[in-house]
C-alpha cells in the first residue's frame, strides 16, 4: 500500500486536522485538490459519510503553492461535481477489475 499524502489544514479557529489527499485535477489552467479527513482506521469510512474538501492551489507573495477555499459557490459545486464523477468512475473500475 501506497503511503498516503497527508495535509494539515488550519481552519478559521485555527484548528489543525489531518486530511489525506484522494485526488487532483486541472480545470481551465486551475489546479484543485480533492482531500477527505485522515482516517487512522479503513473500517471507520463504513461508519458513515465522509466529508470531501476541495481546495485550490495559488502561489502567495513568495511564490509558494498553498491551498485555499473556493470563493465562488458555483465554481465548488461544478469541481466538486468533477472530482466526484471521477471517484465513482475509478470505483467502477476497480469493482470490474476484481470480478
Amino acid at each position: 500500500m501506497d503511503a498516503a499524502d497527508l495535509y494539515t489544514l488550519v481552519d478559521e479557529e485555527g484548528n489543525e486536522k489531518l486530511f489525506e489527499l484522494i485526488d487532483v485535477l486541472e480545470e481551465n489552467g486551475q489546479v484543485y485538490f480533492a482531500l477527505i479527513p485522515h482516517i487512522e482506521n479503513p473500517a471507520e469510512l463504513l461508519d458513515g459519510e465522509v466529508e470531501l474538501v476541495v481546495l485550490c492551489a495559488k502561489n502567495d507573495e513568495d511564490g509558494n503553492e498553498i491551498l485555499e477555499p473556493i470563493e465562488s459557490d458555483e465554481e465548488y459545486e461544478r469541481i466538486a461535481e468533477l472530482f466526484i464523477a471521477r471517484l465513482d468512475e475509478d470505483a467502477e473500475d476497480e469493482d470490474g477489475e476484481s470480478e
